[in-house]
């Protein structure tokens, strides 16, 4: 997606932002600091887990109201926050890794509208702040992913191998830009929550009731998504959840937003 289409893009959907009335909330909105179109998710009860496996376990919750990004932020939002912030870019020819589209120069344009990885959490949460949002909790992210009908891919109940970026059909590549798979778009109208790339959540592994992290570099972070090195479909569940140190970065892992709605 070059530039002037990306751009359009967005002109189009802030057309289609308009707040209804007083009483209803737009289904799309344009977060102004950095671009992120993002989709409504509706208050309402929500049937968290499958029950297939035990990290899974399947449970009712009630959340509020939120908007979730409809992309993964990519290179181009990224780069924009760096010249803001002055933030370290992203890790640069990480040897754990094989994958970096940043150099010393910074990252190529051809290379814009892809999932920007090889970062930390703590470095996805500043970015979250600067652009006025939060990093989704893992209830969040699965409920967007799951869409209103709760299933079990973002897609459906039934795996499609076509339907996300997986070892099993990248070929020679490797990320994907956040606009492909439009068939695994879900419910709510969120792209490659299955597949492409694990996305950083902000609920940690033994979070207490009052709300407190566990802090340090070894303290465990949530992601979910599945991503293009894993072959098994099951990682690809909306619901699969998996625990990884904050201090972490490879090249199947980013993020996208969220921008709650108070007492709605």
């Amino acid at each position: 997606m070059t530039a002037p289409m990306c751009n359009d893009t967005l002109a189009e959907l802030r057309s289609r932002a308009i707040r209804p009335s007083s009483e209803e909330l737009p289904p799309v909105i344009i977060n102004e600091q950095d671009g992120s179109p993002m989709v409504l998710v509706p208050a309402g009860k929500f049937l968290m887990g499958d029950d297939l496996d035990k990290e899974s376990p399947q449970r009712s919750l009630w959340l509020d109201a939120f908007y979730i990004s409809v992309y993964a932020v990519t290179n181009r939002q990224y780069r924009a926050f760096i010249a803001a912030t002055g933030h370290q870019p992203p890790n640069i020819g990480a040897r754990i890794d094989s994958l970096s589209f940043w150099r010393e120069e910074g990252c190529p344009e051809e290379f814009d509208d892809y999932p920007v990885v090889l970062i930390s959490w703590d470095d996805a949460d500043a970015y979250a702040r600067w652009a006025g949002c939060q990093l989704p909790d893992e209830a969040q992210w699965e409920k967007a992913a799951r869409g209103p009908e709760g299933f079990l891919y973002p897609w459906g109940d039934k795996w499609d191998e076509n339907n996300c970026r997986h070892r099993n059909n990248k070929g020679e590549d490797s990320v994907a830009p956040v606009y492909a798979y439009p068939e695994g778009v879900s419910g709510y109208g969120t792209w490659n929550q299955g597949g492409n790339i694990m996305e950083w959540c902000s609920v940690l592994q033994g979070e207490g009731e009052n709300g407190a992290y566990p802090e340090g570099d070894d303290a465990l972070r949530q992601e979910r998504g599945g991503c293009w090195r894993y072959p098994d479909k099951f990682a690809f569940r909306a619901s699969q959840r998996s625990f990884v140190v904050s201090k972490a970065v490879n090249d199947f892992r980013g993020f996208r937003l969220v921008l709650p709605v108070k007492g709605r």
